[in-house]
């Protein structure tokens, strides 16, 4: 039989097969688009803004509806009322990991982010033990944030006032705070370890937003036969390996097992203690993508939100103004900020807290799984069902912010100008997978952004209001254009 018959007839049967597998599925799931064989919904989604897609199939099909991209279903959950059900009433149904395939071919289902079962319990309760022993949330902790926002203080100083990129500088600060937590030590800013590291992460994050990278999780056979920043991205991964791996070889020469001072020595300790435990998830190939889990979170993540919000307050100068107003008043332009002072700068830390909604990261967080056959809201949801919860929904819901598409730090703010604490204020997601950081990261945000107000007016290069603050990617993460700005010490 010709070749070219055969072919045709094997994709006739698996046009076949994918619309008796669609049928069967739809009539399960919560609504959804129409979606075509083996390409889903991918048509009807603009992957170059998939949140601006969901945003219009919510309206049509409601808070809970179904989209394909390529052959597996997707769960969506939009607006707040949903998403807090799944996430945090039904907390352990939606506590899985969704596929991502990309970032599962890096990681092998280890670590935090993309693990699932036990490996996923033990080695996040591990790492936050750790986390919380190395000072998250308690005072050593800040005084390392500190020191680092008052070393990149000295170096925006050494600019004086002339136009700058501030992309590396403010990776800086961040990188050097989870570097000290991981590796014991921080790198000077000219380092060309830390320009390297710094280099990574923020290709990592680009690429890891573009449409491509949201077309390889879609097809994933496009990852093993077609070229495309995809390949780079692996590539990073393997240099940062080397990297790890060299580190890890020198803790493992000068562990001292009743003194350990970082992430890498808890975590040799644990392996050595487990070592006759043939089921153990304490692994060299578990220490490794655990520690690029939480370095690439604990940098990256940080330092665009850093990155975008000062580009936020140029333009808005005079949020900016208020801001270094009220810092001048509380606490002066000589005594180091510390976490004390955010209950008497409620203008300062309601501005940070806008900045976060505002930029929305992560517009849809990492995709979950639901762990077990479900009925959500009268649909039945199979196991092993991936669910999309929409953070953008929530940060950017009406009734909580109203008039959301504006950048007003109001939405924090009470009728006496106090903090107002808000439940739809969720960018680092909710439940069971919220990220294991978000103390270290909101603690970095605040005294990072307030120290840098209270020592620089932040001058534009050209007039706020033509400032373009849309973003260049609305994939894994929401980032900034590129821009430059003068640092004029105060």
């Amino acid at each position: 039989m010709d070749l070219f018959i055969i072919l045709v007839i094997c994709l006739a049967c698996l046009i076949l097969l994918s619309l008796l597998n669609q049928g069967n599925a739809r009539r399960k799931l919560p609504p959804g688009p129409t979606p075509l064989p083996i390409i889903g919904n991918v048509l009807q989604i603009n992957i170059k803004n998939i949140t601006k897609s969901l945003r219009m199939l919510a309206k049509e099909y409601g808070p809970v509806f179904t989209v394909h991209f390529g052959m597996s279903p997707t769960v969506v959950l939009y607006g707040y009322d949903a998403v807090k059900e799944a996430l945090i009433d039904r907390r352990e149904d939606f506590s899985g990991r969704g596929r991502f395939p990309v970032l599962d071919k890096i990681t092998q289902h280890l670590g935090i982010v993309s693990s699932n079962g036990e490996i996923w319990k033990q080695t996040r309760r591990f790492t936050l033990m750790v986390l919380r022993n190395m000072g998250m949330g308690k005072k050593t902790i800040e005084d390392r944030i500190q020191e680092e926002a008052m070393c990149l203080v000295d170096m925006l100083k050494k600019k004086k006032g002339a136009p700058c990129d501030p992309t590396f500088l403010f990776g800086c600060a961040p990188c050097n705070v989870i570097y000290s937590i991981i590796f014991q030590n921080r790198l000077d800013y000219s380092d060309e370890t830390l320009v390297n590291l710094i280099k990574y992460f923020h290709e990592n994050i680009t690429i890891a937003s573009s449409p491509w990278i949201q077309l390889c999780n879609a097809f994933p056979f496009l990852m093993d036969y077609f070229p495309g920043s995809h390949k780079k991205l692996f590539q990073n991964f393997q240099n940062q390996k080397k990297f790890i791996l060299e580190k890890i070889k020198e803790h493992q020469e000068s562990l001292d097992r009743n003194n350990p001072k970082d992430f890498i020595d808890y975590f040799l300790i644990k392996m050595e203690q487990e070592k006759h435990n043939k089921h153990s998830e304490f692994t060299m190939d578990n220490l490794i993508i655990t520690i690029w889990d939480v370095f690439s979170a604990g940098t990256e993540t940080t330092t665009t939100t850093i990155r975008y919000g000062i580009l936020l307050l140029l333009k808005h100068p005079e949020i900016a103004a208020k801001v270094q107003e009220e810092i001048d008043h509380v606490v002066g332009r000589t005594r180091s900020l510390c976490l004390k002072d955010r209950a008497s700068l409620p203008y300062t830390d309601a501005v940070v807290h806008e900045i976060q909604r505002f930029i929305d990261l992560v517009p849809s967080s990492l995709p979950h799984v639901v762990n077990q056959d479900i009925k959500f809201r009268d649909y039945f949801i199979p196991k092993g069902t991936n669910i999309l919860p929409s953070l953008t929904s929530v940060l950017y819901d009406e009734k909580a912010f109203p008039n959301p598409e504006k950048f007003d730090p109001g939405h924090f703010l009470d009728e006496s100008g106090n903090f107002k604490k808000s439940d739809y204020f969720i960018p680092f997601s909710a439940g069971k997978r919220v990220c294991a950081g978000e103390g270290l990261a909101r603690m970095e945000l605040f005294l990072i952004l307030s120290t840098i107000l209270q020592h620089f007016t932040l001058k534009p290069l050209v007039d706020p209001k033509d400032i373009d603050i849309t973003p260049t990617a609305y994939g894994l993460g929401t980032l900034p254009p590129f821009y430059e700005l003068c640092f004029i010490p105060v």
